[in-house]
């Protein structure tokens, strides 16, 4: 299967660059790009498109606003977010509304490359760890969560255990050994635990735990 991606940045020499790395590879096409997020909204409506590399700074509209106008589509392609910094809230921003995932833009080419693979396989393309440093930076303006229902009621006791442990950057293999059970059975826990709580994969699961106030920034 031929993985068809869409580049967005509003530098045409980027673009042009990850063309040129896309291109070359076998399994991959570029099926469109383009300058600003209106633009991409309007060629992505008649484009069959899998992946779409998505700068978050650009003129008329911003990556984040056109990732969160391209999740409202029936089944919408997996957005990777492309950013010049670290720890940049308009990275996080973009996650909010449904992102994949984020790269810096000086990353190696194999980052990249990865990255696309990655999400087309339905993971998010960065450590739960890189989130939560992410979220760290911006926890104090996350907004306070609304009172109500408690919003882990619909998972077990050793659900939520997975679910903290996730919530501070364990890998599966440091929650098997933490926990003392296999790789496969905390794969399907988490698995239930995405299900449960709506959210399409474990970086979303980060923040669904920092929103919700159920762990915090170390100091």
């Amino acid at each position: 299967m031929t993985i068809r991606v869409f580049c967005v940045d509003d530098q045409a020499m980027v673009r042009s660059g990850l063309v040129m790395v896309i291109e070359a590879q076998d399994d991959m096409v570029v099926v469109g790009e383009a300058g600003d997020g209106q633009e991409a909204l309007d060629l992505l409506a008649g484009a069959q498109t899998d992946v779409v590399l998505m700068d978050v700074r650009m003129p008329r509209m911003d990556g984040v606003e056109a990732t969160r106008r391209l999740m409202t589509m029936p089944d919408p392609p997996k957005v990777v977010v492309l950013t010049t910094f670290d720890l940049d809230e308009y990275a996080f921003a973009a996650l909010q509304t449904g992102a994949s995932g984020f790269l810096i833009k000086d990353a190696p080419a194999e980052d990249l490359l990865n990255a696309i693979r990655t999400v087309y396989r339905g993971d998010a393309v960065l450590a739960a760890s890189t989130t939560r440093r992410l979220l760290a930076h911006v926890a104090p303006d996350l907004p306070t969560p609304r009172t109500g229902p408690d919003p882990l009621a619909a998972l077990t006791g050793r659900e939520r255990e997975i679910l903290m442990l996730i919530a501070r950057g364990a890998a599966n293999a440091e929650i098997a050994r933490e926990l003392f059970l296999s790789e496969g059975t905390v794969k399907t826990h988490v698995g239930r635990i995405l299900g449960k709580l709506g959210v399409r994969d474990r970086v979303h699961a980060v923040i669904f735990a920092y929103q919700h106030r159920l762990v915090r920034p170390n100091p």
